[in-house]
Order: structure tokens, then sequence, then C-alpha cells
């Protein structure tokens, strides 16, 4: 029965906000975030290369303040739902979490490779 109370007092007006239809939005919003805010990024592929891109993309779409805030002004005024605002919210923060660890995989070089470019030994002094 507490376990009932606890998983009650998660719910909005009897609404759970993680219900399937949540479950099912969050990464289709994490998508939406990754092409509206990520795609941009790609009109500088020509100068910073693909990796790079790919990483700046990934850190564009990060997003989290704006969404809690847009959600909670969505549900106060009654045009969004709870479980869509408890998917954005979700989605808003796999992004912060994810987004930026896969970015920063990307752009990791390997160890003996810091610069990305071929080693060049200095001139030797004879």
């Amino acid at each position: 029965m507490a376990g009932t109370d606890l998983l009650n007092g998660l719910c909005c007006e009897g609404e759970c906000p993680w219900h399937d239809a949540a479950l099912v939005r969050v990464p289709l919003f994490l998508l939406a975030l990754l092409a509206v805010r990520g795609v941009p990024a790609y009109l500088a592929v020509r100068t910073l290369g693909a990796r790079a891109t790919a990483a700046t993309a990934l850190l564009q779409a990060t997003s989290l303040p704006f969404i809690v805030t847009a959600t909670q002004i969505g549900v106060a005024t009654g045009l969004m739902t709870p479980v869509t605002a408890a998917a954005l919210v979700c989605a808003g923060l796999l992004s912060v979490l994810v987004f930026p660890v896969v970015a920063l995989a990307l752009l990791r070089q390997p160890a003996g490779d810091r610069s990305g470019r071929e080693a060049q030994q200095p001139p030797s002094r004879r």
C-alpha cells in the first residue's frame, strides 16, 4: 500500500507522467532536438571536418532549461498535457547527459596524436 501511495504522489491529476505514451515520445523528442538544434552545425562541415561538426551538432542540441520553462508554461496554460511535458523534459535531460559524452568521444584523438596532424620532428641541431 505504501508503494501505491508513493506512485500516486508522482502522478499529476491522476495522469502518470511516465505513462507508456510518454516513454514512446522521448526518443522522438530527442531526435527532434538533434534535428532542429543540431542540423545547422552541418553548415560548417567544410571548415571543421565531419567529426568536429558532428560533435558541434551534438553540443548545440543539448538543452534543458528552456524545455523545462516552456513545458511549465504549457502545462500551466493548458496548452500541453503533463505527459507530453514529462516526455519533453526527459528528452532534454537525456540530451544533457548523453550528447556531451558522445561529442567528447568523437573529438578524442588517439593517445599518440593529440594534434590531429602527423607529428613533425623539430629540426635537429648538429
